[in-house]
This record gives structure tokens, C-alpha cells and sequence, in this order.
């Protein structure tokens, strides 16, 4: 068995895209061809917490598949599949319709309804075929089918079917229940009715999962109103408090209200700490927390919800490293990667297993944590937190460098972790401009960035506070880091910057899109902006749609790879921000355009990557065929553009908010209601040049310019 976080072969294809459907619901997840059935064999069924608790799910009626007239979902959790009956022989038209809703969440609920449009009673047999292989997340996602999942058993109980299977010294089990009993063999169920004339008959199905001998309630019980259920009033609160944009740009409308929706999917509640709310990666593969993911998420949706980012840093403050495990890459005050809940006993985000390899987890986290002092949001909360900060700054400087250079590099503890420990974590994600794979240990250029902006941030908190010394110590580092980066990563001959330093730190001198990150961060001399700028937006990098990851004239590049020439949309949307940062507006405005014009092609929703072919090549975005669809950072994507463009740059600490809206082409009018801020709500208006702001706490100073790059932290 290959280790999860180190797998670099393919992974399973989900099928031809759109041609399927995925519900979300925290960490349980449903994956179905388009008329909802789950067949085995390949990627589909129901997942609860990491393993495939149902792997066939398929309905006959008549001894025939019905025939789909549609597929409707209003949300991430259910979906309803409405079916006309195949005629019976001899007949024209069928005058039976069914129609099936599934609900998931923590398990499963189905409805399924037969109408009977005529004008006598029509004979049903329905055939359900059931099946649980409780294959393990990891072997569904890389096609190892044929692993054997544990010892599996079926037995009937009370009308229902009883799954089982014991794994590593593990349980778990699915149950099966009818709102009325079928006649049962071997996973099959058969019902037999008889619908009367202009009339219907109905039954509901759950499927409840077992963890080590304790059956988990799902969310959707039959016998109760769904409108009831957590998931439904938790995603009437969301839409509720969301902000509501109007603007005459509809693509931006688009990609807002489906920004808004998908993060309100991808949320995790712990039943330890209900009321804290955190970010999974994305679906189906990523329905969980991620260090790296997670934050940068958060940030990027701080003008929708900034609780989002307190529960983020309070859950990885919880799993923060505290010892060196070459395991799983732990080491004291390290910011994990991700979590897992294959083994885990409880539905509690502590039951799961944890890796720790990521370079830029731990400096992200104090990133943001004075991003949230900037915004005034939750002070007290805050400053619960700044011990945990102290510690991720005690792993940048002990564990982080390794060899006391003054930059973070990464190298796994063993061989059972990622060889590649930033955001492009595939195994061949950074390459020299030759095509060359670089070998660890890899002080990334983007990584530098977040570390120069966590020093920034440290000692803003050490100033607020008084402790002058702690305030000198850190923006002394933070100056130097930046005035050595700007030496020793700069290519004066290409005229940008190396994606990282190698292992005898020579310059990686590949074109990349990690630079992007750089300019967001600040960490880049102003006289050298203008130089990677033009790199950022030449033919070479820039698609039409977005950044490639890696520029087309580069050794290695291919459109549809992983993190060798494709485009994803969170790096995009932070190449606009550092663009916007120093002062870049046109190059901004032209991949804020490239960015929501590839987002209208797709209903709203940016995918997590695409291909990266230019617009002169192909005339849509050409999709990754295993994209997760929502993901989290690009959904949130189109709220750092939103927040891009209105130059919004809030410094509450010191009452001061700057706000110059630079609108592209195409947009004139922008009004934001019930942004959260200070806390309080405000509303933001931009109408054909003219601005205003309304709910601002009193004493705050308005400043109608643009923040100048080099100001405060970042």
C-alpha cells in the first residue's frame, strides 16, 4: 500500500466532466453518474469520514434502468433525480414518473416517489442493488480497487441490511433501513407495489454508518422534515450573513454568489468545538483540513466571513507539532498539511491522523492571524492565539532552516513524505528552466515571502503590545530577509526571479508563476517590480484565462500537468493582488478578466485547475479531468479579485482603512452590502468614479488611496 500523501501516479478520473454529480456535506461525500446511481468498479459511492461506506447504489424499475428526463440540486447536500418509467411493451407513452431525493450528510437519506399519471393502477417491481467495499479514500482516488479493504460480512437485521468489515484492528459498518420492508437477497432489494390511478406510493431509505460498533445518526433521519435538519439551517444562517454584491458586471455577480455558495459546502463543524467553523480543501478527495489550503482560503474570503479564518487558526493551533516524527514530518510548532479520518473513532477532527510536511503552513498561519488584527475581528480570540504564533516563529527559525542560512527549506524527514513541501507538492512541481527535476532540500522563493510577512506581522503584534525589543527583532529580520532575497533569488540576466535556491544554492531559474506570490506578499524591491510584472503577463505565462504555473518556453512545460504549465485560479487571483499591490493596475485588470470570463464559461465556479492553453488555442478553458469542483481557494478566488479591485485594505488597530476602488473595464457600478469589518457590517458603494462607505465604526479614518506596497505588514 502506498503512503497517502505520496502518491505520484494517476488519479482515478471522476468521468467526463459535468457528467456526474458531487454532494457535499462536511467530511461525508456522494459521488454518482447523472442519474444518481453510485456503479462499482470505478470512482462513485458514499464516503464518511475517509472510507466508502455504500459502493452500489443502483435502481431498476420494470426490470430496466428508467429513463432520466432531470437532475436538480439547490445545494451542496441534496439532489433530486426525476425518472419517466419505461413504457410497458406495446405502449406509446408511460404514465408512471419516479422521483428520488438524496440527502447525505454523516450517512445518507433517499426518497424515492412513483406518480402514477393514469387512469388505472400500474404494477411496480424495483430492484435496488447494495453493495459497501469500504475501500479507504486514498485506494478509491488512485484506481487500487483490487487492494483488499478487510474482512467484510452481510447479514439481514430487521428488514434492513447490516454491512460490516474489519480492517487493522478497526470496524466499521453500514445499516440499511426501509420505511418498508423489502424482499431481501444477498444486497439486493425488491419491492413490489401496486400505484393506484392518479395516485402515488413513496418510501424512504437511510443509510447510517458504524464506527467501531457505534452507529452514527445522519444528518437526514426518515420520519422527519428535512427542512429541520443541521445542514439545511446551517446553510439558511450562511445565506443569510453572506454579503450580497449588485453590480452591472454580470460574470462578476456570477462568480461571486457561486463563490459564496461553494465555501458554504466545503465547511467542517467539529462536534468537539460546534461552533467553530473550518475549511476543507475541496471535493471529493480533499473533504478535510489543510494547513496551507485552509488559511489562504480564509484570507481570501475575509470580506465574506472572517470566522471562517478564526476557526482555521484555532483548529490548527489544537494539532500544532510538538515533537520530532520523521513519520509523519512533525516537528514543534509546525502548522500540519492535512488530516485524515481513516482510522479515526469518532467524528471528532482529533480522532484523525495528521501529516506535517509543508514549508509554508507555519508562516501562512501567523500571516493570517495578523490579517485578522488588521481586520479588528475577535481581539481577545486573537490573542489566545499568539502564543501558538510564537511557536510556529520558533519552528521558521530552528526546524524551517535547516542550515542556518536565513531561509526556509524543505526536506522530508523519510521517505514516506511529500518530496515536495510547497503548494506545487507534486513529486516533479519544481523543475530547472532546462525541464530538470530539483532535488531537496528547496528553499522556495514564495515561501521566503510568506516568512518576510510573518515577521511583519509578529512584530506589529509586539508593538501594539509595547515590547519594543520584540518589534526591533522582528522588522530588523524581516529587512534583512528582504534585502537578501532580492540578491541572492534575483535572475538579472532573465529578469525575474528564481522559483527557489537548490541544495547548493544556486538558483532554480525556471519562469514560474511563484512570483506572483511574492509581489502579494511585498517582499519584492519596487525597481524590480516592473520587470516581473511584464514576465507575470507575457504570452509565455499569461493564457488569456490566467498565470500557467509554468511558462510555455520553459523544459518541462506541459498544459496538462499537475503544476508544469497548467493555471490555477488561486494563483492567479494572488498574481492580481500582488499586481494591484504595487501599483500594476492594467495587469491587474487583465487577469481579473482572464479570471471571470473563464469562470462565466462554467456557470460562476472556478475550478481548482485547468489547462493551460492559451485563448488562441482553444476558445474555453479545457478542464483537468480529476479538478476537485468545489475547491476551496478558488472558490474563494473571487473574492480576493472583489477586494483586489476596491484596493480595501483595512489597518483597525490604528483606526485607518484604505479604500480606492480601480474597477476594470466593463464594471461601473458596485454595491457590497453586509461586509464584515471592525466588527461590524458595512456597506461599500462604487458608482461611475464616486465611493462611499456606510457603517464604518466611528473614529476609523477613511483614506481614499491605494495602500503603498512597502506599508505595514502584508
Amino acid at each position: 500500500m502506498s503512503d497517502p500523501w505520496n502518491f505520484s501516479g494517476t488519479v482515478t478520473s471522476l468521468g467526463t466532466v459535468g457528467r456526474g454529480v458531487t454532494l457535499v456535506e462536511e467530511a461525508t461525500f456522494a459521488i454518482s453518474d447523472l442519474s444518481g446511481e453510485f456503479i462499482p468498479g470505478g470512482a462513485q459511492g458514499l464516503f464518511v469520514q475517509d472510507t466508502r461506506v455504500i459502493s452500489r447504489w443502483e435502481m431498476l424499475i420494470n426490470s430496466a434502468r428508467p429513463e432520466l428526463l432531470a437532475t436538480v440540486s439547490d445545494d451542496h447536500y441534496s439532489a433530486t433525480f426525476v425518472y419517466r418509467v419505461r413504457p410497458r411493451e406495446g405502449l406509446a407513452d408511460s404514465t408512471l414518473m419516479a422521483f428520488r431525493t438524496r440527502y447525505i450528510g454523516r450517512g445518507m437519506r433517499e426518497d424515492l416517489l412513483l406518480k402514477n399519471f393514469g387512469d388505472e393502477p400500474a404494477f411496480c417491481s424495483i430492484d435496488l442493488y447494495i453493495d459497501a467495499d469500504f475501500a479507504n479514500l486514498f485506494a478509491v482516488k488512485e484506481g487500487r480497487l483490487d487492494e483488499p479493504s478487510g474482512e467484510r460480512s452481510l447479514e439481514e437485521k430487521d428488514g434492513g441490511i447490516v454491512f460490516s468489515c474489519k480492517r487493522r484492528g478497526t470496524t466499521r459498518g453500514t445499516i440499511v433501513s426501509f420505511s418498508t420492508a423489502p424482499r431481501l437477497l444477498d444486497g439486493l432489494a425488491t419491492f413490489e407495489v401496486i400505484v393506484p390511478a392518479r395516485g402515488q406510493w413513496s418510501i424512504c431509505m437511510q443509510v447510517s454508518p458504524v464506527i467501531d460498533g457505534k452507529v452514527v445518526a445522519p444528518r437526514y433521519l426518515c420520519g422527519q422534515p428535512v427542512e429541520r435538519a443541521m445542514p439545511a439551517e446551517r446553510l439558511a444562517r450562511w445565506r443569510s450573513q453572506v454579503p450580497l454584491l449588485y453590480t452591472d458586471n454580470e460574470p462578476l455577480r456570477q462568480a461571486v454568489a457561486r463563490s459564496a455558495e461553494d465555501l458554504g459546502a466545503l465547511r467542517i463543524f467539529d462536534p468537539d468545538y460546534p461552533d467553530r467553523m473550518v475549511l476543507a480543501a475541496g471535493a471529493p478527495w480533499f473533504m478535510t483540513v489543510f494547513g496551507r489550503d485552509s488559511i489562504i482560503t480564509s484570507w481570501m474570503a475575509l470580506m465574506l466571513d472572517p470566522d471562517l479564518a478564526l476557526g482555521v487558526l484555532q483548529t490548527l493551533a489544537r494539532f500544532q507539532g510538538s515533537k520530532v516524527d520523521a513519520r509523519n514530518d512533525e516537528q514543534p510548532g509546525r502548522i500540519l498539511h492535512e488530516m485524515r479520518f481513516d482510522q479515526a473513532a469518532s467524528l471528532s477532527l482529533g480522532g484523525g491522523s495528521i501529516y506535517y510536511g509543508t514549508a509554508d503552513a507555519t508562516p501562512l498561519f501567523v500571516m493570517l492571524l495578523g490579517e485578522l488584527r488588521r481586520w479588528g475581528i475577535a481581539r481577545e480570540a486573537v490573542n489566545e492565539l499568539l502564543p501558538n504564533a510564537d511557536r510556529a516563529m520558533e519552528w521558521i527559525e530552528r526546524y524551517g532552516d535547516l542550515d542556518g542560512d536565513g531561509y526556509v527549506e524543505y526536506q522530508r524527514l523519510s521517505d514516506r513524505g511529500l518530496r515536495n513541501q510547497g503548494w506545487k507538492d507534486s513529486f516533479d512541481g519544481i523543475r530547472y528552466a532546462n525541464g530538470k527535476m530539483v532535488d531537496p532540500p528547496i528553499a522556495l522563493c514564495e515561501v521566503q515571502g510568506y516568512v518576510y510577512s510573518a515577521y511583519l506581522a509578529r512584530a506589529y503584534f509586539a508593538y501594539e503590545m509595547g515590547d519594543m525589543s520584540t518589534y526591533e527583532r522582528y522588522r530588523t529580520r524581516a529587512a534583512e530577509l528582504k534585502r537578501r532575497f532580492n540578491e541572492d533569488f534575483w535572475l538579472d540576466e532573465h529578469g525575474w526571479f528564481a522559483v527557489g535556491l537548490d541544495q547548493d544554492k544556486k538558483p532554480i531559474d525556471s519562469l514560474a508563476s511563484n512570483m506572483g506570490h511574492c509581489l502579494w506578499t511585498g517582499i519584492i524591491d519596487e525597481e524590480k517590480a516592473p520587470l516581473v510584472a511584464e514576465k507575470m503577463l507575457s504570452d509565455e505565462m499569461f493564457t488569456g484565462w490566467g498565470i500557467r504555473t509554468l511558462a510555455s518556453s520553459m523544459g518541462g512545460y506541459n498544459p496538462i500537468s499537475y503544476h508544469c504549465g497548467s493555471v490555477w485560479p488561486h494563483d492567479t487571483a494572488i498574481a492580481a493582488a500582488g499586481l494591484m499591490r504595487y501599483g500594476f493596475v492594467e495587469g491587474a485588470h487583465r487577469l481579473i478578466a482572464g479570471l471571470l470570463a473563464a469562470a462565466q464559461v462554467q456557470g460562476g465556479r472556478l475550478p481548482e485547475l485547468f489547462a493551460g492553453l492559451s485563448r488562441s488555442e482553444c476558445q474555453v478553458p479545457v478542464a483537468y479531468p480529476t479538478s476537485c469542483s468545489p475547491q476551496a481557494w478558488s472558490a474563494a478566488s473571487p473574492f480576493l479579485l472583489l477586494r483586489s479591485m476596491l484596493r480595501l485594505d483595512p489597518w483597525i488597530p490604528y483606526n485607518k482603512v484604505w479604500l480606492a476602488p480601480a474597477l476594470p473595464e466593463g464594471i461601473e457600478e458596485l454595491h457590497i452590502d453586509r461586509v464584515p469589518l471592525a466588527g461590524a457590517r458595512v456597506s461599500i458603494e462604487v458608482s461611475r468614479g464616486k465611493v462611499a462607505i456606510d457603517g464604518l465604526p466611528a473614529g476609523i479614518e477613511l483614506i481614499r488611496e491605494p495602500r503603498k506596497p512597502t506599508t505595514g505588514a502584508a
